[in-house]
């Protein structure tokens, strides 16, 4: 190496020495590809499997019939009434473009019913109605099941670690960069913070439960307005406790200023919330609650942000006292702004490999949940849910290995990114 390309070399920031030591690692580097392969197949399941057409000409009018669908869902557009409910596949159409496999996974071909194998003698048309990977014992297309799956697991792992990110890089940096005496405020101010949280809780979660319960079952869209509905309550008793704090702290004694707690009260709340068996937790309360997709990735997240608080935390206590951090707070900078723009940026490396990690655990997680029959809906196809049907067949192999193999192969996918990560990432492998 040349010493202008040695000089270049130099001056490159921190992360393009992180992606130039990743991409030395050949496993994870592949990994990476394959996983953005799959992720493809989960953002494009609805054109690659799918009975609508991708584009169609019927009776002069030109549709999209499968970006339509999406509008219909979100409710700002509907179907003419010529098309609703209709065969898709018996329509006399002027030109049309089909998905290369015409089914969904909902789709039953009742004459190839009973664990009708990939390599059996199916009863279709021709050889577009192939059965690829077989069927399960009601007919639905193996295949197209293991397409749209790949979104539902892609989607379980990477909302449940946002869920799981987000609180635990919250709580893990509020009690690495204030501890126990950084943040101060009066007296009255952090009672009623604490008292007017459980009310807070109370009235905008615990009492509204059947109502979110309901949007839960409905749709996401209400479920998502249910939950803003519950948040803008929360938010509104957290800020009338506020400004009654504001009137109080003039009586001298309620306005005295007191250190709060912060790393204490998050540190034994991460240790109560360890102490519980994960796994148990997960499936107490999925048992319990409406079968839904999105209660598993909320309680997936919910429940496993406390590794990430851990080294958030710990890399805020070393970070906190570098010049940097000082600097800012010379300034006259505010705690909150130190903390968002120059700490936690400079503390999320060790984030980053755990988020990879998590997001396979989660995968992992949800596929274990539907083998198990719990906390996905019965009608929803997924790679756990396959395995299932696997069971009742033992000689139907398809059902056992098709999505075995891809439960294998995602997390160890995921598990190999986050050993390069873990590689780029650590200095002492620098040269």
């Amino acid at each position: 190496m040349s010493q202008r390309e040695q000089i270049k070399e130099l001056d490159q920031g921190y992360w393009a020495y992180v992606k130039r030591q990743f991409r030395k690692n050949k496993r994870a580097v592949f990994s990476l590809w394959v996983i953005t392969f799959l992720a493809l197949i989960a953002l494009f399941a609805d054109f690659i499997a799918n009975e609508k057409p991708i584009m169609c000409k019927y009776k002069g009018e030109t549709y999209f019939p499968i970006l339509k669908q999406y509008a219909v869902s979100l409710g700002v557009s509907s179907w003419p009434k010529d098309l609703r409910n209709v065969n898709w596949s018996k329509l006399e159409y002027d030109s049309v473009i089909f998905p290369p496999i015409p089914y969904l996974p909902k789709n039953q071909d009742m004459k190839n019913a009973q664990f009708t194998g990939p390599f059996d003698n199916q009863r279709v048309k021709s050889k577009r109605w192939w059965h690829w990977l077989g069927t399960d014992d009601i007919g639905r297309d193996v295949l197209a099941g293991m397409i749209h799956a790949t979104r539902i697991a892609f989607a379980v792992g990477l909302i449940s670690m946002s869920i799981s990110a987000f609180i635990g890089i919250i709580m893990g940096s509020l009690a690495g960069y204030f501890g126990d005496s950084g943040l101060r405020m009066s007296r009255i101010r952090f009672w009623l913070n604490i008292l007017f949280f459980f009310i807070a809780i109370f009235y905008a979660f615990s009492a509204r439960s059947y109502a979110i319960s309901d949007a839960l079952g409905t749709s996401i869209i209400s479920f998502v307005g249910q939950l803003f509905i519950s948040l803008g309550i929360f938010v509104v008793i957290m800020l009338f406790a506020n400004l009654l704090a504001a009137l109080l702290k003039r009586i001298p004694f309620l306005g005295k200023r007191v250190s709060v707690p912060l790393d204490l009260g998050i540190s034994r709340l991460i240790e109560v919330i360890v102490s519980i068996p994960r796994l148990f937790l997960i499936i107490a309360i999925v048992a319990v609650a409406k079968p839904s997709l999105i209660l598993v990735m909320v309680v997936i997240g919910l429940t496993s942000w406390t590794g990430i608080a851990r080294l958030i935390r710990a890399e805020l206590l070393k970070v906190r006292s570098l010049e940097y951090v000082e600097a800012a707070q010379a300034m006259g900078f505010s705690d909150m702004r130190t903390m968002f723009r120059h700490a936690i940026p400079n503390a999320l490396s060790p984030v980053l490999i755990s988020i990879a990690f998590g997001i396979a655990a989660a995968i992992l997680t949800e596929a274990f949940l539907s083998f198990i029959g719990l906390g996905v809906p019965a009608e929803v196809v997924t790679w756990g849910g396959l395995l299932t049907k696997a069971r009742e067949a033992p000689d139907a192999w398809w059902l056992a290995t098709v999505p075995g193999f891809a439960i294998f192969l995602t997390v160890t996918m995921f598990n190999l990114i986050g050993e390069g990560l873990t590689d780029a990432l650590d200095p002492r492998l620098r040269k």
